[in-house]
Protein backbone atom coordinates (compact mmCIF):
# COMPACT_ATOMS: atom_id res chain seq x y z
CA UNK A 1 0.00 0.00 0.00
CA UNK A 2 1.37 3.49 -0.28
CA UNK A 3 3.14 5.17 2.60
CA UNK A 4 1.71 8.35 3.81
CA UNK A 5 3.31 11.08 5.86
CA UNK A 6 1.55 13.72 7.23
CA UNK A 7 2.64 17.34 9.37
CA UNK A 8 -0.26 19.48 11.16
CA UNK A 9 -0.18 22.94 11.82
CA UNK A 10 -2.21 25.07 14.31
CA UNK A 11 -4.26 24.54 17.33
CA UNK A 12 -4.62 21.32 19.88
CA UNK A 13 -8.06 20.90 17.69
CA UNK A 14 -6.31 20.28 14.62
CA UNK A 15 -3.56 18.08 16.42
CA UNK A 16 -6.75 15.77 17.33
CA UNK A 17 -8.18 15.89 14.09
CA UNK A 18 -4.83 14.70 12.89
CA UNK A 19 -4.25 11.99 15.35
CA UNK A 20 -7.87 10.56 13.89
CA UNK A 21 -6.51 10.58 10.45
CA UNK A 22 -3.41 8.71 10.72
CA UNK A 23 -5.15 6.34 12.99
CA UNK A 24 -7.55 5.50 10.52
CA UNK A 25 -5.23 5.33 7.76
CA UNK A 26 -2.93 2.60 9.99
CA UNK A 27 -5.91 0.87 10.73
CA UNK A 28 -6.96 0.23 7.03
CA UNK A 29 -3.23 -1.02 6.67
CA UNK A 30 -1.17 2.36 5.54
CA UNK A 31 2.38 2.66 6.74
CA UNK A 32 2.53 6.02 7.71
CA UNK A 33 5.63 7.36 7.62
CA UNK A 34 7.90 10.44 8.40
CA UNK A 35 7.30 13.63 6.76
CA UNK A 36 10.60 13.74 6.27
CA UNK A 37 10.93 10.63 4.33
CA UNK A 38 10.30 9.83 0.73
CA UNK A 39 6.79 8.88 0.64
CA UNK A 40 4.07 8.25 -2.06
CA UNK A 41 1.08 10.73 -0.40
CA UNK A 42 1.55 13.59 1.84
CA UNK A 43 -1.12 14.87 3.81
CA UNK A 44 -0.93 18.76 5.16
CA UNK A 45 -3.39 19.51 8.02
CA UNK A 46 -3.23 23.30 7.39
CA UNK A 47 -3.51 26.66 9.22
CA UNK A 48 -4.75 29.79 8.50
CA UNK A 49 -5.34 31.95 11.92
CA UNK A 50 -2.50 34.29 10.75
CA UNK A 51 -0.67 35.44 7.67
CA UNK A 52 2.68 33.17 9.24
CA UNK A 53 -0.05 30.09 9.29
CA UNK A 54 -0.70 30.27 5.71
CA UNK A 55 2.71 31.21 4.96
CA UNK A 56 3.88 27.88 6.82
CA UNK A 57 1.08 26.24 5.52
CA UNK A 58 2.45 27.11 1.67
CA UNK A 59 5.70 26.08 2.82
CA UNK A 60 4.95 22.41 3.47
CA UNK A 61 2.77 21.86 0.99
CA UNK A 62 5.78 23.12 -1.84
CA UNK A 63 8.09 21.01 0.51
CA UNK A 64 6.41 17.64 -0.14
CA UNK A 65 5.92 18.42 -3.84
CA UNK A 66 9.94 18.62 -3.79
CA UNK A 67 10.44 15.92 -1.75
CA UNK A 68 8.93 13.45 -4.11
CA UNK A 69 7.12 15.61 -7.38
CA UNK A 70 5.13 11.84 -7.84
CA UNK A 71 3.65 12.04 -4.79
CA UNK A 72 0.01 12.98 -4.69
CA UNK A 73 0.29 15.81 -1.90
CA UNK A 74 -3.54 16.60 0.13
CA UNK A 75 -4.30 19.71 1.78
CA UNK A 76 -6.56 19.66 4.18
CA UNK A 77 -8.41 22.11 6.79
CA UNK A 78 -8.63 25.94 7.56
CA UNK A 79 -6.42 27.02 5.09
CA UNK A 80 -7.78 25.65 1.64
CA UNK A 81 -11.20 26.45 3.14
CA UNK A 82 -10.25 30.03 4.12
CA UNK A 83 -8.32 30.57 0.12
CA UNK A 84 -10.37 28.28 -1.97
CA UNK A 85 -9.30 30.47 -4.90
CA UNK A 86 -5.31 30.40 -3.80
CA UNK A 87 -5.55 26.26 -2.72
CA UNK A 88 -7.02 25.67 -6.07
CA UNK A 89 -4.84 27.58 -8.14
CA UNK A 90 -1.45 26.18 -6.33
CA UNK A 91 -0.07 23.39 -8.91
CA UNK A 92 1.67 21.34 -5.66
CA UNK A 93 -1.81 20.52 -4.27
CA UNK A 94 -3.40 17.32 -5.42
CA UNK A 95 -6.13 16.89 -3.23
CA UNK A 96 -8.06 19.78 -1.18
CA UNK A 97 -10.19 18.97 1.14
CA UNK A 98 -12.34 21.32 3.43
CA UNK A 99 -12.88 21.39 7.62
CA UNK A 100 -16.08 18.81 8.08
CA UNK A 101 -14.76 16.38 5.68
CA UNK A 102 -11.82 15.39 7.34
CA UNK A 103 -13.74 12.40 8.83
CA UNK A 104 -13.92 11.40 4.93
CA UNK A 105 -10.23 11.31 4.10
CA UNK A 106 -9.80 7.64 3.70
CA UNK A 107 -13.24 7.56 0.87
CA UNK A 108 -11.97 10.60 -0.67
CA UNK A 109 -8.12 9.90 -0.99
CA UNK A 110 -8.93 6.43 -2.11
CA UNK A 111 -11.56 7.76 -5.20
CA UNK A 112 -8.34 9.74 -6.27
CA UNK A 113 -5.92 6.76 -6.10
CA UNK A 114 -8.16 4.66 -8.09
CA UNK A 115 -8.51 6.91 -10.70
CA UNK A 116 -11.99 7.82 -10.31
CA UNK A 117 -10.81 11.67 -10.55
CA UNK A 118 -10.33 10.99 -14.68
CA UNK A 119 -14.63 11.95 -14.81
CA UNK A 120 -12.88 15.51 -14.22
CA UNK A 121 -10.95 14.59 -17.15
CA UNK A 122 -7.32 15.25 -18.10
CA UNK A 123 -5.48 18.37 -18.96
CA UNK A 124 -3.47 19.11 -21.69
CA UNK A 125 -0.74 18.17 -20.06
CA UNK A 126 -1.76 14.39 -19.59
CA UNK A 127 -1.65 15.41 -15.52
CA UNK A 128 -4.62 14.84 -13.54
CA UNK A 129 -6.82 18.03 -12.44
CA UNK A 130 -6.70 19.06 -8.89
CA UNK A 131 -9.70 17.82 -6.81
CA UNK A 132 -11.43 20.13 -4.16
CA UNK A 133 -13.75 18.72 -1.48
CA UNK A 134 -14.91 21.75 0.46
CA UNK A 135 -17.92 22.44 1.17
CA UNK A 136 -19.87 25.57 2.54
CA UNK A 137 -19.41 25.42 6.15
CA UNK A 138 -21.78 27.77 7.27
CA UNK A 139 -24.47 25.70 6.17
CA UNK A 140 -23.65 22.85 8.16
CA UNK A 141 -24.99 22.11 11.42
CA UNK A 142 -23.12 18.40 11.74
CA UNK A 143 -20.83 17.90 14.48
CA UNK A 144 -17.94 15.86 12.26
CA UNK A 145 -17.74 12.69 14.21
CA UNK A 146 -14.02 11.52 15.00
CA UNK A 147 -12.91 8.90 17.63
CA UNK A 148 -9.60 8.03 18.43
CA UNK A 149 -8.08 4.80 20.40
CA UNK A 150 -4.80 6.64 21.19
CA UNK A 151 -2.76 10.05 21.19
CA UNK A 152 0.55 10.31 20.09
CA UNK A 153 1.47 11.37 24.04
CA UNK A 154 1.44 8.52 26.83
CA UNK A 155 0.13 10.32 29.11
CA UNK A 156 -2.11 13.11 28.00
CA UNK A 157 -4.83 13.13 25.40
CA UNK A 158 -6.82 15.70 23.52
CA UNK A 159 -10.03 15.41 22.97
CA UNK A 160 -11.94 17.29 20.89
CA UNK A 161 -15.93 18.48 22.27
CA UNK A 162 -16.99 21.18 19.92
CA UNK A 163 -16.48 22.71 16.80
CA UNK A 164 -17.23 26.11 15.34
CA UNK A 165 -17.42 29.64 16.60
CA UNK A 166 -20.50 32.29 16.47
CA UNK A 167 -18.72 35.40 18.21
CA UNK A 168 -17.29 36.97 14.76
CA UNK A 169 -14.43 39.18 16.53
CA UNK A 170 -13.37 41.58 14.16
CA UNK A 171 -9.86 39.89 13.49
CA UNK A 172 -10.99 36.67 13.17
CA UNK A 173 -11.20 34.39 10.10
CA UNK A 174 -12.38 31.15 12.48
CA UNK A 175 -16.11 31.55 12.09
CA UNK A 176 -15.92 31.83 8.76
CA UNK A 177 -13.46 28.57 8.62
CA UNK A 178 -15.01 25.97 10.98
CA UNK A 179 -18.21 27.37 10.76
CA UNK A 180 -21.14 28.16 13.48
CA UNK A 181 -21.02 25.98 17.00
CA UNK A 182 -21.35 22.71 17.22
CA UNK A 183 -21.10 20.15 20.19
CA UNK A 184 -20.04 16.65 20.09
CA UNK A 185 -23.05 14.00 21.91
CA UNK A 186 -21.73 13.76 25.63
CA UNK A 187 -22.10 10.18 25.76
CA UNK A 188 -19.55 9.90 22.82
CA UNK A 189 -17.52 12.27 24.52
CA UNK A 190 -17.41 10.50 27.32
CA UNK A 191 -16.95 6.97 26.40
CA UNK A 192 -13.94 8.29 24.19
CA UNK A 193 -12.52 9.44 27.65
CA UNK A 194 -13.38 6.25 29.28
CA UNK A 195 -11.34 4.51 26.90
CA UNK A 196 -8.74 6.10 27.05
CA UNK A 197 -8.17 6.09 30.60
CA UNK A 198 -8.97 2.72 30.51
CA UNK A 199 -5.44 2.39 28.24
CA UNK A 200 -3.87 4.56 30.95
CA UNK A 201 -3.50 7.62 30.19
CA UNK A 202 -3.79 9.80 33.44
CA UNK A 203 -4.53 13.50 31.83
CA UNK A 204 -7.36 14.18 29.69
CA UNK A 205 -7.65 17.80 28.02
CA UNK A 206 -10.88 18.74 26.56
CA UNK A 207 -10.50 20.76 23.84
CA UNK A 208 -12.71 22.80 20.88
CA UNK A 209 -12.72 25.75 18.52
CA UNK A 210 -14.71 27.81 20.61
CA UNK A 211 -14.98 25.61 23.66
CA UNK A 212 -17.23 27.36 26.50
CA UNK A 213 -20.40 26.99 23.69
CA UNK A 214 -20.04 23.52 24.29
CA UNK A 215 -23.82 22.54 24.61
CA UNK A 216 -24.91 25.76 22.96
CA UNK A 217 -27.42 25.73 19.97
CA UNK A 218 -26.64 29.58 19.33
CA UNK A 219 -26.50 33.05 21.41
CA UNK A 220 -24.00 34.62 23.87
CA UNK A 221 -25.66 33.60 27.45
CA UNK A 222 -23.03 31.03 28.76
CA UNK A 223 -25.22 29.73 31.51
CA UNK A 224 -26.41 27.78 28.84
CA UNK A 225 -23.35 26.23 28.25
CA UNK A 226 -23.54 22.28 29.43
CA UNK A 227 -19.23 22.23 29.79
CA UNK A 228 -19.66 22.05 33.33
CA UNK A 229 -21.98 19.33 33.17
CA UNK A 230 -19.51 18.01 30.62
CA UNK A 231 -16.69 18.25 33.24
CA UNK A 232 -18.58 16.52 36.40
CA UNK A 233 -19.54 13.64 34.08
CA UNK A 234 -16.19 12.97 32.90
CA UNK A 235 -14.67 13.45 36.47
CA UNK A 236 -17.55 11.00 38.56
CA UNK A 237 -17.30 8.25 35.91
CA UNK A 238 -13.56 8.01 35.19
CA UNK A 239 -11.76 8.93 38.37
CA UNK A 240 -8.84 10.56 36.01
CA UNK A 241 -6.28 11.62 38.01
CA UNK A 242 -6.51 14.51 36.01
CA UNK A 243 -8.50 16.63 33.87
CA UNK A 244 -7.14 20.20 32.21
CA UNK A 245 -9.54 22.53 29.97
CA UNK A 246 -8.56 24.07 26.38
CA UNK A 247 -8.87 27.70 26.08
CA UNK A 248 -12.06 29.27 27.58
CA UNK A 249 -14.55 32.46 27.18
CA UNK A 250 -14.13 34.80 29.92
CA UNK A 251 -17.82 35.29 30.46
CA UNK A 252 -18.35 31.47 31.11
CA UNK A 253 -16.25 32.54 34.66
CA UNK A 254 -18.83 32.49 37.10
CA UNK A 255 -18.92 31.92 41.02
CA UNK A 256 -21.31 28.68 40.50
CA UNK A 257 -18.88 27.30 37.21
CA UNK A 258 -15.81 27.75 39.54
CA UNK A 259 -17.47 25.95 42.36
CA UNK A 260 -18.48 23.45 39.78
CA UNK A 261 -14.79 22.86 38.97
CA UNK A 262 -13.54 22.57 42.58
CA UNK A 263 -15.82 19.96 43.73
CA UNK A 264 -14.61 18.03 40.48
CA UNK A 265 -12.18 15.37 41.90
CA UNK A 266 -8.79 15.95 39.43
CA UNK A 267 -9.32 19.53 37.76
CA UNK A 268 -6.36 21.01 36.93
CA UNK A 269 -6.36 24.82 38.23
CA UNK A 270 -4.98 25.91 35.03
CA UNK A 271 -7.14 28.77 32.58
CA UNK A 272 -6.41 29.48 29.58
CA UNK A 273 -8.79 32.95 29.36
CA UNK A 274 -8.18 34.95 25.86
CA UNK A 275 -7.62 38.86 26.57
CA UNK A 276 -6.17 40.43 23.35
CA UNK A 277 -6.58 43.55 24.56
CA UNK A 278 -6.59 45.26 28.31
CA UNK A 279 -8.03 48.68 26.71
CA UNK A 280 -11.69 49.13 26.28
CA UNK A 281 -11.65 51.03 22.78
CA UNK A 282 -9.78 48.80 21.43
CA UNK A 283 -11.64 45.55 22.81
CA UNK A 284 -14.83 47.49 21.51
CA UNK A 285 -13.12 47.68 17.86
CA UNK A 286 -12.13 43.80 18.22
CA UNK A 287 -15.78 43.22 19.36
CA UNK A 288 -14.74 41.25 22.18
CA UNK A 289 -18.24 41.33 24.11
CA UNK A 290 -16.62 41.88 27.60
CA UNK A 291 -14.52 45.33 29.65
CA UNK A 292 -11.20 44.63 30.59
CA UNK A 293 -12.77 45.40 34.36
CA UNK A 294 -14.72 42.65 33.97
CA UNK A 295 -11.97 40.67 32.37
CA UNK A 296 -10.26 41.58 35.90
CA UNK A 297 -13.20 40.56 37.98
CA UNK A 298 -12.96 36.80 36.69
CA UNK A 299 -9.11 36.53 37.39
CA UNK A 300 -9.69 37.59 40.63
CA UNK A 301 -12.58 35.12 41.17
CA UNK A 302 -10.39 32.52 40.19
CA UNK A 303 -6.99 33.46 42.31
CA UNK A 304 -9.76 34.09 45.15
CA UNK A 305 -10.76 29.99 44.99
CA UNK A 306 -7.84 28.56 43.54
CA UNK A 307 -4.31 28.59 45.52
CA UNK A 308 -2.13 30.03 42.60
CA UNK A 309 -4.20 29.47 39.39
CA UNK A 310 -2.30 29.23 36.09
CA UNK A 311 -3.72 32.16 34.21
CA UNK A 312 -2.50 32.33 30.85
CA UNK A 313 -3.83 34.47 27.85
CA UNK A 314 -3.13 35.88 23.98
CA UNK A 315 -2.72 39.23 23.45
CA UNK A 316 -2.42 41.11 19.76
CA UNK A 317 -0.24 43.66 19.45
CA UNK A 318 -0.95 46.72 16.87
CA UNK A 319 -4.79 46.20 16.29
CA UNK A 320 -6.13 48.81 13.86
CA UNK A 321 -6.34 52.29 14.99
CA UNK A 322 -4.07 50.92 18.25
CA UNK A 323 -2.62 54.38 19.56
CA UNK A 324 0.49 54.23 22.06
CA UNK A 325 -1.74 55.39 24.69
CA UNK A 326 -4.13 52.68 23.47
CA UNK A 327 -1.28 50.16 23.74
CA UNK A 328 0.01 51.58 27.11
CA UNK A 329 -3.39 50.40 29.01
CA UNK A 330 -2.86 47.10 27.57
CA UNK A 331 0.61 46.55 28.46
CA UNK A 332 0.04 48.07 32.18
CA UNK A 333 -2.94 46.22 32.37
CA UNK A 334 -1.35 43.08 31.74
CA UNK A 335 1.19 43.56 34.33
CA UNK A 336 -0.75 44.32 36.45
CA UNK A 337 -3.25 41.19 35.90
CA UNK A 338 0.16 38.44 36.17
CA UNK A 339 -0.24 36.54 34.14
CA UNK A 340 1.67 32.58 34.04
CA UNK A 341 2.11 32.62 30.15
CA UNK A 342 1.39 34.82 27.46
CA UNK A 343 1.05 34.22 23.84
CA UNK A 344 1.71 37.24 21.94
CA UNK A 345 0.45 37.53 18.54
CA UNK A 346 1.27 40.61 15.99
CA UNK A 347 -2.32 41.57 14.34
CA UNK A 348 -2.72 39.12 11.30
CA UNK A 349 -4.74 41.24 8.68
CA UNK A 350 -7.75 38.66 7.50
CA UNK A 351 -9.19 39.09 4.35
CA UNK A 352 -13.08 39.09 4.31
CA UNK A 353 -12.89 40.12 8.36
CA UNK A 354 -14.39 43.12 9.71
CA UNK A 355 -10.49 44.55 11.00
CA UNK A 356 -9.03 43.48 7.58
CA UNK A 357 -10.96 47.04 6.00
CA UNK A 358 -10.89 49.30 9.11
CA UNK A 359 -8.84 52.86 9.02
CA UNK A 360 -5.00 52.95 10.97
CA UNK A 361 -3.60 49.73 9.94
CA UNK A 362 -1.01 49.78 11.94
CA UNK A 363 2.98 49.70 10.06
CA UNK A 364 4.97 46.53 10.67
CA UNK A 365 7.73 47.78 12.65
CA UNK A 366 5.58 49.16 15.48
CA UNK A 367 3.17 46.31 15.34
CA UNK A 368 6.77 44.33 16.05
CA UNK A 369 8.28 46.46 18.57
CA UNK A 370 4.53 46.66 20.53
CA UNK A 371 4.74 42.51 20.21
CA UNK A 372 8.65 42.54 21.65
CA UNK A 373 7.53 44.60 24.52
CA UNK A 374 5.45 42.32 25.42
CA UNK A 375 6.97 39.15 25.20
CA UNK A 376 9.38 40.50 27.36
CA UNK A 377 6.93 41.53 30.10
CA UNK A 378 5.81 38.02 29.49
CA UNK A 379 8.64 36.42 30.46
CA UNK A 380 9.01 38.75 33.91
CA UNK A 381 5.43 37.42 34.58
CA UNK A 382 6.53 33.67 33.98
CA UNK A 383 9.32 33.98 35.98
CA UNK A 384 7.84 35.31 38.78
CA UNK A 385 4.70 33.08 38.62
CA UNK A 386 7.50 30.09 38.45
CA UNK A 387 9.42 31.97 41.79
CA UNK A 388 6.28 31.25 43.96
CA UNK A 389 6.17 28.00 43.86
CA UNK A 390 9.42 27.81 44.76
CA UNK A 391 9.61 25.82 48.22
CA UNK A 392 6.02 24.31 47.97
CA UNK A 393 4.72 20.94 47.42
CA UNK A 394 3.60 19.97 44.24
CA UNK A 395 2.17 16.83 42.23
CA UNK A 396 4.33 16.23 38.97
CA UNK A 397 2.80 14.11 36.10
CA UNK A 398 6.00 12.71 34.61
CA UNK A 399 6.41 12.03 30.79
CA UNK A 400 9.89 12.01 29.09
CA UNK A 401 13.53 11.57 29.89
CA UNK A 402 15.46 14.26 29.19
CA UNK A 403 18.70 15.76 28.89
CA UNK A 404 19.86 18.87 30.80
CA UNK A 405 23.29 19.92 31.69
CA UNK A 406 24.59 16.53 30.75
CA UNK A 407 22.49 14.70 33.08
CA UNK A 408 19.57 12.61 32.83
CA UNK A 409 15.81 13.98 34.16
CA UNK A 410 12.80 12.75 34.41
CA UNK A 411 10.46 15.56 33.37
CA UNK A 412 6.77 16.16 33.39
CA UNK A 413 4.22 18.82 34.22
CA UNK A 414 2.15 19.76 37.52
CA UNK A 415 -1.01 20.45 37.61
CA UNK A 416 -0.79 24.64 36.86
CA UNK A 417 1.27 23.21 33.67
CA UNK A 418 4.91 23.99 35.17
CA UNK A 419 7.82 22.16 34.11
CA UNK A 420 9.42 20.32 36.20
CA UNK A 421 12.39 17.88 36.21
CA UNK A 422 13.48 14.76 38.79
CA UNK A 423 17.04 13.58 38.12
CA UNK A 424 16.68 10.16 37.00
CA UNK A 425 18.81 8.52 40.03
CA UNK A 426 16.40 9.61 42.29
CA UNK A 427 13.92 7.39 40.80
CA UNK A 428 12.02 4.81 42.97
CA UNK A 429 13.50 1.72 41.69
CA UNK A 430 11.56 -0.66 39.64
CA UNK A 431 9.06 2.66 38.45
CA UNK A 432 8.07 3.40 35.22
CA UNK A 433 8.57 6.55 34.02
CA UNK A 434 6.01 7.80 31.55
CA UNK A 435 2.77 8.13 33.64
CA UNK A 436 4.10 8.31 36.97
CA UNK A 437 2.89 11.01 39.60
CA UNK A 438 4.94 11.81 42.28
CA UNK A 439 4.37 14.56 45.06
CA UNK A 440 7.23 16.30 46.09
CA UNK A 441 8.78 19.82 46.30
CA UNK A 442 9.88 22.50 43.55
CA UNK A 443 13.22 23.65 44.45
CA UNK A 444 15.26 25.93 41.84
CA UNK A 445 15.46 27.03 38.89
CA UNK A 446 16.79 24.47 36.55
CA UNK A 447 16.15 26.11 33.10
CA UNK A 448 14.25 29.11 32.70
CA UNK A 449 10.87 27.50 32.24
CA UNK A 450 11.78 24.51 33.81
CA UNK A 451 12.02 23.63 38.22
CA UNK A 452 13.72 20.82 39.70
CA UNK A 453 11.80 18.95 41.84
CA UNK A 454 12.92 16.88 44.41
CA UNK A 455 11.26 13.73 46.35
Amino acid sequence: MKSIAFHNLGCKVNGYEMEFMQQALREKGYPIVSFDEKADVYIINTCTVTNIADRKSRQMIHRAKAQNPNAVVVAVGCYVQAGKGEALMDESIDLAIGNNRKKDLIAILEEYLSGQQEEKGKGEDGKARQKAVIIDISQTAEYEDMKISSAAEHTRAFVKVQDGCNQFCSYCIIPYVRGRIRSRGMEDAKEEVRRLAGQGYREIVLTGIHLSSYGMSGGNDFSQSRLLELIQSVAGETQLPRIRLGSLEPRIITKEFIKGLKDCPGFCPHFHLSLQSGCDSVLKRMNRKYSAEEYYEKVCMLREAFCHPAITTDVIAGFPGETPEEFLTTKEFVGKTGFYEMHVFKYSRRKGTAAAAMEGQIPEEIKSRRSSELLALGREMSRSYRERHLHKQAEVLFEEEKEIGGRRFLTGFTREYIRAALPAENLPPGEKTSGLVLKGELTEFLEPDILLFRL
